[in-house]
């Protein structure tokens, strides 16, 4: 096989339970050997649907998944060589933390001192060597999470899957978790394709992240380009916080258009292919790419507002403002000592650069 194909490949790949509303429409996507790849989106998107036919656990009512070259459709889920971490960690409650993870080895009939010292090298790994002979019963969430990690692992599979594994951990251990995985992702090299809701997790951790909705892929790609440059409406607002604005394309050069607002604004943005002359379109801008009393010429669209609301987040300030017919428009303002004294109900100016304001797809 050549280096250059896609590690798992799915290609033309649809799931219907009923044979007629189709849970994942059409598939392809190529992952890359060693690549983190996340699979996002909110409940019912499709993105779980599609993990657990790259297990082996649904199978395709059409198309082709392939893992290194090899059609995967009619190899079951034992076949594959795929590592499986689940939010529930599925650990045995009456096996040792030791037994839990030597399981897969025993079941394709790795020899004992080699089992010995490979469980050894995953629990190291994932830093649970002095728990070798306690019980699931007996270890926090945390921990039980670990031992799920090091299970998958062990066996030194070519592909490691991880569907909401961090779902059921408290915050700070959740974000510690998402560290961990991370690093131990790039120490080994292992290809994982991890699916989340979590959009925050989804832009900390992988190489690209594909955006599901409605069964459909809506954008692949880095997670600063997702975030950045969004395809459509509905990946700029899923992704992040996002201001939207509605109106009507009224010229366009190039890669700039100007929009114009249902009460009169006029805004230049970045246009996106269906950015058309006349056509409806949803404006997008970030709340942090917005500048308070920004300095002559600095910005292209500047305006006058209304400060609305104050919200103090510690590390920045969440402004709302009330401008030409928006009455809910966000700013972030950095916490610091040259941050802008302001005030509900006083007056100030906002403004932005064409290159941060996208013109998308209408909605509503």
């Amino acid at each position: 096989m050549n280096r250059t194909d896609p590690f798992v490949e799915f290609s033309g790949v649809q799931k219907t339970y009923d044979g007629e509303t189709l849970v994942v429409k059409n598939l392809n996507l190529e992952i890359a050997r060693g690549e983190f790849l996340t699979l996002l989106g909110p409940s019912g998107s499709g993105k779980t649907t599609s993990l657990m036919m790259l297990a082996g656990f649904e199978a395709p009512t059409h198309g082709t998944i392939t893992l290194d070259g090899r059609p995967l459709n009619r190899v079951p889920p034992e076949k594959r060589d795929i590592g499986m971490v689940f939010q529930n960690y599925a650990l045995f409650p009456h096996m040792t933390v030791a037994e839990n993870v030597a399981f897969p080895l025993r079941v394709r009939d790795v020899a004992g001192p080699a089992i010995f010292e490979r469980v050894k090298r995953a629990l190291d790994m994932v830093h649970l060597t002095s728990f070798t002979a306690r019980r699931p019963g007996q270890l926090s969430g945390g921990q039980q999470q670990r031992v799920a990690l090091a299970r998958a692992l062990v066996f030194e599979p070519k592909l490691v899957l991880m569907d909401e594994p961090l779902g059921a951990l408290d915050k700070q251990l959740r974000e510690h978790m998402q560290m961990e995985i991370r690093h131990i992702h790039e120490r080994l090299g292992v290809t994982v394709v991890y699916v989340t809701h979590d959009q925050s997790e989804a832009l900390t951790m992988s190489d690209r992240v594909a955006v599901f909705n409605e069964g459909a892929i809506q954008q692949v790609a880095p997670p600063d380009e997702i975030y950045e440059r969004p395809s459509n409406s509905f990946v700029a607002q899923f992704i992040g916080e996002n201001n939207r604005m509605t109106g009507t394309v009224e010229q366009r050069e190039g890669g700039q258009c100007r929009v114009r607002l249902d009460d009169g604004t006029a805004i230049l943005a970045t246009a996106v292919e269906q950015a058309t002359v006349g056509a409806r379109s949803t404006l997008s801008i970030r709340p942090e790419r917005v500048r308070i009393d920004p300095a002559p010429g600095a910005v292209a669209n500047l305006f006058d507002a209304t400060v609305e609301e104050l919200i103090f987040h510690g590390d920045h300030l969440r402004v709302r403002v009330a401008f030409g017919g928006v009455s809910d428009f966000v700013v972030k303002v950095h916490n610091s000592d040259d941050r802008p004294s302001l005030a509900v109900g006083a007056p100030v100016r906002i403004g932005w650069r064409p290159d941060d304001c996208r013109a998308l797809d209408a909605v509503g």
